[in-house]
């Protein structure tokens, strides 16, 4: 069984309404493979929103603000931490997550200044899930054939 971000499974979720549906992906929660979540949404963000980042202080502290300036850094926490929760109480311990997103991010992300620009690092339900044991993956591992799904 796997946790998998609903923007991925075809759920108008992403901050701008729309979604990355993936077929695969889809699949796998239609066959009762998976379970989709969304960390923004299960911290009561709104969709759509301001697109969000994360930003890396020169202490290595991260936030996450949105293009307006506003720190989400405590929703963007709550969400990963609901998301967690909901794993748990099904007894999942693999992810396949949507990459580059402030929260599912795998590898890498956005640098926080809302360029395009990608740096190494995690989103803060990857963290969270890594940390806590679970194997993250994203679509592009899936569509590179990296693991069985």
């Amino acid at each position: 069984m796997y946790l998998v971000s609903s923007c991925l499974a075809g759920v108008n979720c992403r901050y701008d309404g729309d979604n990355n549906e993936n077929k695969d992906i889809l699949n796998l929660v239609k066959e009762g493979k998976a379970i989709a979540v969304c960390p923004e949404q299960l911290a009561g963000l709104s969709t759509p929103r301001v697109p969000c980042e994360i930003i890396v202080g020169k202490n290595g502290n991260k936030k996450i603000v949105n293009k307006d300036g506003e720190d989400l850094t405590k929703e963007f926490m709550t969400g990963a931490e609901k998301t967690l929760a909901v794993a748990k109480a099904i007894g999942i311990k693999k992810a396949i997550l949507k990459s580059k997103s402030p929260s599912c991010g795998c590898g890498s992300i956005y640098d926080g200044t809302f360029s395009g620009k990608l740096i190494k690092g995690n989103g803060f339900t990857t963290e969270l899930l890594i940390k806590s044991g679970f194997e993250v993956y994203t679509e592009n591992d899936l569509e590179a054939g990296l693991f069985e799904k």
